[in-house]
């Protein structure tokens, strides 16, 4: 397999409801990446596209089609990719295995979705078609409901009570939307305390308002070449090193597993092994924490933290920049926000900035030379990880 880099990356401004079409959100997203790549429209060979709700947003069908022809790449292959949360990512990974093998030399992947424009009842909705939909929806189970189970199982399985869990789960907040606050293409841009998130409206118990990320609307691109490729584009080429993915059925046959997510631990070992390298290796991460106690999960699962102890190193900063890794400087999920068939390509754009040195200040993790995203689809159906390296 050849060396795959990422030679550009653009972004939208994540936010709420936006007038813009998906196709127009994507092809914003799609020319700063290649602007940054020193690529035109008639270099891509392929287009990998995440999109997961186009049809329900906007009427919108083969959303991958038409944003192909709108940046100008006439008539190459496009494919849609649905994955639920994890769909750019899924695309970004195919991207990768395509140019890896030599295929394509020049890809671009990425994401696009305008869940913020639905409004919260349709979103809520459709964002339940990716629990199992014959006996989970039908119960009444949504995926803040997924997620406070996940939280009242982690409590007993760990032996910590729901008011010390709630606590750690606020310091994962406040952190998120601290960092948020320095991201100027992040949904949110607020400061919250410990005391605010344990005093906000009950979602799903024991989650409360600001232990979930909000519906946004945006769009991430990325552009993919070889390494042979690379060297003639740019002079801070960021390789993907690794990869992997993996799926589970539905919650009721994970049970056993919970709260643990065992796709997660599958696909986190492929990419460590792909790269030759272990959890201890990372800078920064951005990893899935559509809700507060998913960043827990999260965190074990990836090897950052012992199962049991992630809420304890977030309260003592292990988990922040200058700590053990840097988890979701961006602001993540929480803060960033969550267009979900953009939000993998979001978190890959997150870490090559990163890697070149390229974030404010106030969120840059110095020196970083390894970041690694993590991204998970409905209740633990789909989830893909990637790591990256500088590659100068």
């Amino acid at each position: 397999m050849r060396k795959v880099a990422v030679v550009g990356v653009g972004e939208t401004k994540f936010s709420g409801a936006q007038e813009k079409t998906s196709v127009e959100l994507f092809a914003e997203a799609a020319m700063e990446a290649l602007d940054e790549s020193n690529l035109k429209p008639k270099d891509v060979q392929a287009l990998y596209l995440g999109n997961v709700l186009s049809d329900f947003s906007e009427g919108q069908g083969m959303v991958q089609a038409f944003a192909a022809e709108n940046i100008g790449c006439f008539n190459i292959p496009a494919n849609r990719y649905e994955g639920a949360c994890a769909s750019a990512s899924m695309a970004i990974r195919d991207a990768f295995l395509w140019v890896a093998s030599g295929f394509y030399d020049v890809v671009l992947a990425g994401g696009v979705e305008r869940a913020a424009t639905m409004g919260t009842a349709l979103a809520t909705r459709t964002f339940s078609m990716f629990s199992d939909a014959r006996y989970e929806f039908p119960s009444g189970i949504t995926f803040p409901a997924v997620f406070a189970m996940l939280a009242h199982l982690y409590s007993a399985k760990y032996g910590i009570s729901l008011e010390k869990l709630k606590e750690q789960m606020a310091t994962v907040s406040v952190q998120s939307y601290r960092r948020g606050m320095f991201n100027p293409k992040a949904h949110l841009h607020k400061e919250v305390t410990v005391e605010a998130v344990l005093k906000a409206f009950m979602v799903s118990t024991p989650l409360q308002l600001h232990d979930c990320c909000p519906f946004s609307d945006g769009a991430a691109a990325v552009m993919l070449t070889s390494e042979e490729a690379a060297k003639k584009l740019t002079d801070k080429p960021v390789y993907i090193i690794g990869v992997g993915q993996s799926s589970s059925g539905p919650l009721a046959n994970q049970q056993e597993y919970l709260p643990r997510l065992r796709a997660r631990e599958i696909s986190s070992k492929q990419a460590y092994d792909m790269a030759g390298l272990k959890p201890e290796d990372i800078d920064v991460c951005e990893l899935h924490d559509c809700f507060s106690i998913a960043s827990l999960i999260s965190a074990e699962g990836l090897g950052f933290f012992e199962f049991g102890k992630s809420g304890e190193a977030w309260m003592k900063g292990e988990a922040d920049i200058g700590g053990k890794v840097a988890i979701n400087p961006s602001g993540g999920l929480k803060s960033k926000g969550h267009p979900i068939g953009a939000t993998g390509a979001g978190q890959v754009y997150e870490i090559a900035k990163q890697l070149r040195g390229e974030v404010e200040p106030e969120r840059q993790m110095e020196g970083a030379k390894i970041g690694m995203t993590d991204t998970l689809g409905g209740d633990g159906g789909t989830i893909v990880n990637m790591i990256l390296q500088r590659g100068w």
